[in-house]
């Protein structure tokens, strides 16, 4: 099964570090967080940047919050990445549940999920080649990947889940393994009756933090700064793993549930996590 690494957004300048680490150890994936209204680093810029110094690893947006974003403009710097890095972007998707970053880009929280639908449908008609519409032809460059880049939804509702298998490649679950078997389990479900061939692919991602004392409670104070808008940060942050017994348990528990990938997701700066992570795998 293949693991990856989830980059802390709390200091764009040690993503590099970060980046060459994994690209040199025994990771997978990439991947990097979406917000509007947080001091993050905007995912698509900042994982051009990631490819460019890297040349193995994917890079991963989880989730990409799509319906913030012009449609054409999204088809086309997705397009541009996946080529640009022979097919290495995987386009993670949610529609975003955050009241201000709706208002600061002008969008409406109510029909996220509609307008979700109907950016994907423009965008696989762009990525195939087709014109965007009346007035307005194709807009390239031909993705590396056929029909696009890799798909994958997140979320928990039905709809979401829904939306995995009819427009997808596959889920995002940011669940654990005892939640998150029912989530595969559905999304599966939905794969037959939409008549897909093969299987979903299936990620996973776990929060961890490895290393001394320091080190795992700034993780924990990031998490908690993150998800105050939860009114549950404490929660949220209970779900921590912290030690390389807890990061293998849930691994194994991902694996026997059916995952492809699992990405251990880091809010510590820290960057030689990479390596203790590298030692737990």
């Amino acid at each position: 099964m293949n693991i990856g690494i989830g980059l802390p957004v709390g200091d764009p300048t040690t993503l590099l570090t970060w980046a060459r680490r994994a690209d040199a150890g025994p990771f997978s994936t990439l991947g990097l967080l979406d917000r509007i209204v947080y001091d993050n680093p905007e995912p698509l810029v900042a994982l051009a940047v990631l490819a460019g110094a890297t040349s193995r690893v994917r890079v991963q947006t989880e989730v990409l919050l799509a319906p913030l974003r012009d449609t054409a403009l999204l088809a086309k710097q997705a397009a541009t990445l996946d080529r640009m890095t022979g097919g290495r972007l995987v386009l993670g998707m949610g529609v975003g549940g955050r009241d201000d970053d709706h208002a600061a880009t002008g969008t409406d929280i109510r029909t996220r999920g509609r307008r979700l639908d109907e950016q994907m449908a423009v965008m696989r008609r762009l990525w195939s080649g087709e014109p965007y519409g009346e007035g307005a032809g194709p807009i390239g460059p031909t993705p590396a990947r056929p029909g696009g880049p890799e798909v994958l939804f997140g979320g928990f509702r039905p709809a979401a889940l829904e939306r995995a298998a009819r427009w997808g490649d596959g889920f995002l679950a940011a669940a654990p393994p005892s939640w998150a078997g029912g989530l595969f389990d559905t999304v599966r479900t939905f794969w037959k009756q939409y008549g897909r061939e093969g299987d979903p692919r299936l990620v996973a991602q776990v929060n961890v933090a490895l290393g001394p004392p320091p080190v795992v409670d700034d993780a924990r104070a990031r998490m908690r700064a993150y998800y105050t808008f939860t009114g549950t940060p404490d929660r949220m942050t209970a779900g921590l793993l912290t030690t390389p017994a807890q990061i293998r348990e849930a691994i194994t528990g991902f694996a026997d549930l059916g995952a492809d990938e699992v990405m251990l997701y880091c809010y510590g700066l820290d960057p030689s996590q990479v390596d203790r992570l590298a030692d737990v795998l």
